[in-house]
């Protein structure tokens, strides 16, 4: 409520100063409790980074602790002596080997082209039914069966087609044939080509030339291609054809280049010819576990650093950090650094995570030695169980990456510490809320109750006054009267 800009005129006392000074003093707590509130959402927010951190680290635990065989334990990378001959792409299921690939044939698509050229693009192409058949042609090309499955397309070609628009009512047909127009000084050429490779995809097309004859090499007809019904407008280019490879001693036939089903996991594609066998070797991916591990000292160090920061004193400014003595901050890092120093029964070999280059330094943060991690690597087996392994009946023989995931899971589970801190916080600043609207309640009912008062003693003042200077007045008419 306002102070009245009234108050004070009946008495001449500046009484609206005074009720704003007492009520300022009223209301002084009401600041400590602001300074408070926004200290309580400075740790929540503190907390919500820190839960966010945590996060990261229970994400590169996972990426790590996985079962034996499987995650990122179980990548492999793929790597061809001859990458002119055969690249390989590795798979989540490819077994670890080597595998010997020589290339007697590449698949290919068949091919034709138009006998004599035309003159150019928009030379008319004559006028009927082209139908467009997906199939396999006999080694002489004088038998063509039919693509299980697949059904004949006819296109209709107006009197106002030219060999242009031809060519895009092929393309746009989507039949398994495409279209392009080839120019030179001789003029220009109709293409056609199998989308696909192999030889079940190869195509033939007989014409219903308007001109009556389908088979000569005017109007429609000079587009099809049926050697066996006679009809050869078309000139053959390449037929299409099967690949053929040999896998470790195995002959393998594909209608693509690409052979992905020959070896579980690995995707072999051929590239060229070579009699000669080709290695390809399938690995296991140790840069993707390199990158794994460092990526848990990464999320591991980002979080240690977040909370020096957090809780550390600053001489100078005599000022600490938002969570400094939270004993909630500190018993985050204390857990997981029990899980960095303390020894795993998972793995003889490697007991603790300095053997595999994982080391605290003295700021708090986790750093990578790329040379011991480089060697541990060399010992694949040993290595994944040490992060992996599962023991639920002797916790000293979990892996190093299920603690963490584990530790982490906890951590920010309904009742975890974090998440418990967190609505801890929340509570609070939700009681101090509470408590600002109370006392602005009773401030503003000081302030009425006072402004009831002055104005009584304004009125009051003023009566007083005016009772003074009829006296004054008074004395003063009694004085000049005995004076004359």
């Amino acid at each position: 409520m306002p102070a009245l800009t009234s108050l004070g005129i009946g008495s001449g006392i500046d009484l609206n100063t005074m009720l704003t000074q007492l009520v300022a003093l009223e209301r002084k707590p009401l600041e400590q409790m602001q300074a408070e509130a926004s200290k309580l959402q400075t740790k929540v927010s503190s907390f919500g980074q820190i839960q966010s951190l945590v996060s990261r680290i229970q994400d590169a635990a996972n990426k790590l602790k996985g079962t034996t065989g499987s995650g990122v334990w179980s990548q492999s990378v793929a790597k061809s002596a001859n990458d002119q001959v055969v690249t390989a792409v590795s798979g989540s299921s490819a077994a670890t080997g080597s595998y010997a690939v020589s290339v007697t044939s590449l698949a290919t698509a068949q091919t034709i082209v138009s006998g004599a050229p035309y003159a150019d693009a928009s030379e008319l192409i004559g006028e009927g039914t082209l139908t467009l058949e997906v199939g396999a042609w006999n080694a002489d090309r004088t038998a063509f069966t039919a693509k299980a499955g697949s059904t004949s397309v006819a296109l209709a070609v107006t009197a106002t087609d030219t060999i242009g628009t031809l060519r895009d009512k092929i393309n746009a047909l989507g039949a398994g044939v495409s279209a392009s127009l080839v120019t030179d000084a001789n003029g220009t050429r109709l293409a056609l080509r199998s989308t696909a490779t192999g030889a079940v995809n190869g195509f033939r097309i007989t014409a219903a030339d308007a001109d009556g004859v389908n088979t000569d090499a005017t109007g429609l007809s000079r587009v099809a291609y049926d050697p066996p019904g006679g009809t050869t407008g078309m000139l053959f280019g390449q037929a299409g054809a099967n690949a053929v490879a040999n896998v470790n001693g195995v002959p393998v036939n594909s209608a693509t280049n690409e052979l992905s089903g020959v070896i579980d996991g690995l995707t072999l594609r051929l590239r060229g010819n070579s009699a000669t066998p080709v290695d390809v070797d399938v690995s296991p991916d140790r840069e993707a576990i390199t990158e794994a591990v460092k990526g848990l000292a990464s999320a591991y160090s980002d979080l240690a650093k977040y909370i020096g920061e957090q809780t550390k004193y600053d001489a100078t400014s005599k000022v600490g950090g938002p969570l400094q003595g939270d004993s909630a901050v500190g018993g985050v890092l204390a857990r997981l650094r029990g899980v960095i120093n303390n020894t795993t029964g998972a793995s003889a070999t490697f007991a603790r995570l300095s053997d595999v280059g994982l080391e605290l330094q003295r700021d708090g943060t986790l750093s990578v030695d790329s040379a011991k991690l480089d060697k541990a690597l060399g010992n694949l087996e040993a290595m994944e169980k040490a992060f992996t392994n599962s023991d639920p009946l002797v916790p000293a023989n979990e892996g190093f990456a299920r603690r963490f995931s584990a530790l982490a899971t906890e951590m920010l589970a309904v009742d975890g510490s974090l998440t418990t801190r967190t609505e801890g916080l929340r509570k609070l600043i939700t009681q101090n809320s509470e408590k600002q609207s109370r006392l602005e309640d009773r401030v503003e009912r000081y302030q009425a109750r006072m402004v009831q008062q002055f104005t009584a003693m304004d009125s009051n003042l003023a009566r007083l006054n005016a009772l003074n200077s009829y006296v004054t007045q008074q004395l003063a008419a009694l004085t000049n009267s005995s004076s004359s």
